[in-house]
């Protein structure tokens, strides 16, 4: 590699760059400045994930770096903006209760930076050697802070259940990738996509393909690799259930669409069927499961679970509409669930933070203006119009009728008709249900987060144009 092709490589990936020297240095920070360094430390890391953010939205560099095997387009700097909104408001969140949530130590932020590093190399993956890596980088800081809190043993259960099954799935991950490997030589998605055009197909590829898929499915928490999901949810500090719930899962889905949009559309028939399945047993799982929590943070892992079978809906249909429709889902599934979390680090008092929803009975007579907000959160998340997450999955829906996908467009709509009654139950509670006790006072941090998302979902019919014709763009990087 020529020192021409190592600096227009760098140049490409400036934003990474960004994070991977903010995240040493630090490191280093806090390392020489002790224990009393973790607000500076938090503050440092809003900082450099901005200043990452900004590059990415104003420097308009894009191509393929390091031999190809790192890409950024539009598709990559779409997904990559949504991974660090959703990593820097949850910064953000968890500095609010950071002593309370024993999250006050300064390798906390530093290991959300890498984290999120790991996001970014992930969505810009060109190749299966860089997608593992950049997962492993991921998910390395992720078991982690989920077993943060050493003190709570729910914290630590799911940092090693975290830790166990993400191995797991890694094996199978890397197995599918040395099957795809074995049986068409290379690594690259393009180069992969050239094999399996110009030649039949093979059953190895196949099996290959399956175990890949396998691999994907367990970071965006979907059926039958979605079991972590619930326990993770419940037992990791609430701000770390947030980061968990908004950055990982754009940047897994992410990865998900590039790897069959650009290296199995060949075999477009075979993962399909994979995909259909999948996205069919979330809907159904998320809907149901969810239905008998009595844990607010249990009900939103379920709803997670769901959502993502919902995007998963549009990436069926493998067309252009389909992916643009999955990107701008994974837009506005983020904004409700980084504004719900919101409210949920908001139910606290002075005994500590509380979980369970019957805490939230009455809520609307102490606290009216938190009751509002996630009343529409709630209805957002059900998919009622007109509010956001109602467009979300029109799209998704009109991407699978138009491929033909009827019944997995019609589960889909009566999915979302089971999911609205435990959303609706969360709305009946605040609304009609006596006070169950007032909560502590909700933190300036937290009331704008939630209340710049409660506006998004409300106010998306007026603004929603520019965002979805941003989604688009994006999209039709692979057509």
């Amino acid at each position: 590699m020529t020192s021409d092709i190592l600096l227009s490589s760098l140049q490409i990936a400036t934003p990474e760059l960004i994070l991977a020297i903010g995240a040493l240095v630090l490191l280093m920070v806090g390392v020489f400045s002790g224990e009393r360094s973790a607000s500076t430390v938090t503050g440092l890391a809003v900082a450099v994930l901005a200043v990452s953010g900004l590059w990415l939205i104003f420097a308009p560099t894009q191509g393929e770096a390091f031999g190809g095997a790192f890409v950024l387009d539009p598709f990559g700097r779409f997904m990559k903006i949504l991974a660090l909104i959703g990593s820097l408001v949850s910064l953000i969140m968890s500095s609010v209760n950071s002593r309370a949530d024993k999250l006050n130590q300064f390798e906390f932020p530093v290991l959300l930076v890498l984290a999120t590093l790991g996001m970014m190399l992930l969505i810009s993956a060109n190749d299966l050697i860089a997608l593992y890596l950049g997962l492993e980088l991921m998910s390395l800081a992720l078991y982690v802070v989920a077993a943060f809190n050493r003190d709570s043993v729910r914290s630590t259960e799911a940092g090693l259940k975290y830790f166990v099954l993400g191995a797991l799935s890694s094996g199978m991950l890397l197995y599918g990738m040395s099957l795809v490997y074995g049986f068409t030589g290379n690594t690259g998605l393009a180069n992969i996509a050239a094999v399996l055009s110009a030649e039949t197909r093979s059953l190895g590829v196949v099996f290959g393909l399956v175990f890949i898929l396998a691999g994907l499915a367990f970071k965006i928490s979907a059926v039958p690799f979605h079991m972590w999901t619930p326990d993770v949810y419940e037992g990791a500090p609430t701000p770390v259930t947030a980061f968990f719930a908004s950055g990982p899962k754009v940047a897994a889905m992410a990865v998900f669409v590039r790897v069959v949009t650009e290296a199995f559309m060949p075999v477009f028939a075979d993962w399909q069927q994979v995909v259909v399945f999948i996205s069919i047993a979330s809907m159904l799982l998320g809907s149901f499961a969810a239905i008998g929590q009595k844990n607010i943070k249990r009900l939103m892992a379920y709803s997670s679970i769901g959502h993502m079978g919902y995007a998963l809906v549009g990436l069926a249909s493998g067309s252009q509409t389909g992916v643009s429709g999955v990107a701008l889902y994974m837009l506005i599934y983020m904004v409700m669930t980084l504004g719900t979390f919101a409210c949920i680090m908001s139910m606290r008092r002075d005994e500590g933070s509380l979980e369970n929803i019957e805490d939230l009975a009455g809520l609307s007579s102490t606290n009216p203006f938190m009751a509002v907000v996630l009343t529409a959160l709630m209805f957002s998340l059900a998919g009622i119009p007109p509010l956001a997450g109602f467009f979300a999955k029109y799209f998704v829906f009109v991407a699978a009728i138009e491929a033909k996908l009827y019944a997995l467009a019609i589960i889909g709509v009566l999915s979302s008709v089971v999911g609205a009654y435990y959303y609706l139950r969360v709305v009946k509670l605040m609304w009609f249900d006596a006070p169950a006790g007032q909560f502590a006072r909700t933190s300036g941090t937290l009331r704008l987060v939630f209340g710049i998302s409660g506006l998004f979902v409300t106010a998306y019919v007026l603004f929603g144009g520019p965002i979805g014709t941003a989604a688009t763009a994006a999209a039709r990087t692979f057509f």
